[in-house]
């Protein structure tokens, strides 16, 4: 097997930090768990990948700390940044200033270009548990006034409100920003007339370049009665896009570039997906105007807010003291990177799916609520993940095994078990006849037994079979005792149900499925797998089942073959 130059690279970035992180040449374990989460491909190779890693170990043993260090910065800063990164201590959320019987009002402000993520999940939850803390209003608004760039999804809208159903998080209240375009343009003008905005007509290279000497452009003085005549036009569709902006006067000598004359209305003459906007207006509003002015108009008293968007509250600050009106109190927080998923946008992922890369929203492999949902992990799981993660400015770098550890403690209990034989070789058995087994379905909940049918033939895994010798001697789960006599074809001898021989003599036990089982087909992050399976599991549609020595899955369909998506371990 040939590793790509970003395998390498992987492999060398994440032996350098773990080097810098204890000041000593890392142990291979370390550094392969990391390489494996970022590059899922390889798991299958594993074998083959170990020699490349111990390569570069034997090669950062000979280095310094100081050599360690200057390495990692080079060739990833963000793995620095990472060892600087704690995550907050106290788990769960912290207080919100509220005054005395004040109604909180809190909302989650997608953009419906796509249906929620991880990321966005977060937002949804976490707002929805101090509304329903301190008693008050939860509100989804969809900003979506880009048809363009950021071009909502009609099936999003449908999406964003039934995930939020099924994660418990019903809102009181729906907003779509698109419905309300009147209402920010009635604002544009009462800015104008106020002479606290003005159409700009400069060019974006030469309008940088008077925000950057803190000049005004030529078009900042007009008065309020000719910006009028200007905005009408824009609105009316009589100039061309890219040709004319509004813009919020703010102070343009002010220290921060991005806080100087912000843009507020841009002309954009795609029309809208949504059929009852479609063509209806050519100007639209900026995320920072349209978010101002819905804020207050909700009535929010209370917002969270990422760390990076400090400069949109400094921008909208300047309308909310232009109009008179108080500024929510605002909690901010840091990002949170999870280590399967690494950088994504939903335009990206968007794309993907178009191309054919991801078989939609839902594939196992992408980082959406619509694909954990259907992998089996519950709203109750991911709700507690999220609140015990907490609100904090500091960024958390996490995996998603504590997701997966939170939803194990809810579906171990009531998942019952089969046997799934992934790349299926036969084992034939002599000296013993049809015979039926009846393992528990559960190893400690009584739930019953499931009853299978076995003749001298049974099916094992490849990765078994090819571990076995002639002189073998293994247990068959829940079965029999067995000798291999030959291993070309595979067959074996049974040696009778002795439990205390397996323990005297330290046999292996491993799992099994019946020559008449049903096929089962597993979509995982990490791959399609293909076997035959119990045939009861195809009466378990819907719920997720633990298959053993695999690991937990969801049976999503039963015609024909069983289509099992993977939960985790």
């Amino acid at each position: 097997m040939t590793l790509t130059d970003d395998d390498k690279k992987t492999i060398e970035k994440y032996a350098l930090q773990n080097a810098v992180k204890y000041g000593q040449a890392p142990q291979i374990g370390a550094v392969m768990g990391r390489v494996m989460g970022e590059c899922p491909h390889l798991r299958p190779k594993a074998k083959d990948v170990t020699p490349v890693i111990q390569e570069v170990l034997a090669e950062v043993a000979k280095e310094t700390p100081e050599q360690w260090q200057a390495r990692l910065e080079a060739l990833a800063p963000e793995l620095i940044e990472e060892l600087n990164t704690k995550k907050e201590p106290d788990k769960g959320l912290k207080a919100l200033d509220v005054e005395e019987g004040q109604k909180v009002v809190m909302r989650f402000a997608p953009n419906p270009n796509g249906p929620p993520t991880l990321g966005s999940t977060r937002g949804i939850i976490v707002n929805f548990e101090y509304v329903k803390k301190y008693g008050g209003k939860f509100i989804i608004r969809f900003d979506d006034t880009d048809p363009q760039t950021k071009r909502p999804m009609l099936e999003a809208y449908d999406w964003y409100v039934d995930d939020c159903k099924w994660l418990g998080a019903v809102p009181d209240e729906v907003a779509i920003a698109s419905d309300r375009v009147p209402m920010y343009y009635d604002y544009a003008r009462k800015l104008i007339e106020m002479g606290k905005a003005y159409v700009c007509f400069c060019d974006g290279a030469d309008f940088k370049k008077f925000k950057d000497a803190k000049e005004p452009c030529p078009h900042r003085d007009i008065d309020p009665e000719e910006n009028m005549e200007h905005w009408e036009k824009m609105v009316a569709g009589e100039y061309e896009e890219r040709s004319a902006v509004l813009r919020i006067k703010t102070d343009i000598t002010h220290k921060d570039p991005a806080l100087r004359d912000f843009g507020a209305f841009r002309i954009v003459k795609t029309p809208h997906p949504r059929p009852e906007v479609d063509d209806k207006y050519c100007v639209w509003p900026l995320l920072d105007f349209e978010g101002a002015i819905e804020d207050h108009e909700l009535g929010m008293t209370h917002i969270i807010r990422g760390k990076d968007l400090m400069d949109s509250e400094k921008r909208q600050g300047y309308i909310y003291n232009y109009l008179g009106w108080e500024y929510p109190k605002t909690t901010h927080w840091g990002r949170v990177k999870m280590h399967e998923f690494g950088k994504f946008s939903t335009s990206g992922l968007r794309k993907a799916i178009e191309d054919g890369e991801y078989s939609g929203w839902d594939d196992p492999r992408l980082p959406t609520l619509r694909a954990l949902r259907r992998r089996g992990i519950l709203p109750e799981a991911i709700r507690k993940f999220f609140i015990e993660m907490g609100v904090g400015e500091t960024d958390i770098s996490i995996s998603m095994d504590t997701l997966y550890a939170e939803n194990r403690k809810l579906v171990d209990p009531v998942a019952n078990r089969y046997f799934f034989v992934w790349d299926p070789v036969d084992l034939e058995i002599t000296g013993t006849g049809p015979c039926k087994t009846t393992p528990a379905l559960h190893p400690t909940e009584d739930r019953g037994c499931r009853e299978i049918e076995v003749n001298n033939k049974v099916y094992i895994c490849k990765e078994d079979a090819e571990k076995l010798e002639e002189g073998s001697k293994i247990r068959l789960k829940d079965l029999y005792n067995v000798e291999i006599t030959s291993t070309e074809p595979l067959q074996a001898k049974y040696l009778g149900d002795s439990i205390e021989s397996v323990k005297k003599e330290k046999m292996r036990i491993i799992h099994w499925a019946p020559m008449d089982g049903v096929p089962v087909k597993v979509l995982s992050p990490d791959g399609e797998f293909t076997g035959i399976g119990e045939r009861q599991v195809a009466t378990e549609l819907d719920k997720v089942v633990q298959f053993e020595r695999f690991g937990f899955c969801r049976i999503d369909a039963v015609a024909g073959e069983v289509v099992a998506y993977y939960t985790h371990k």
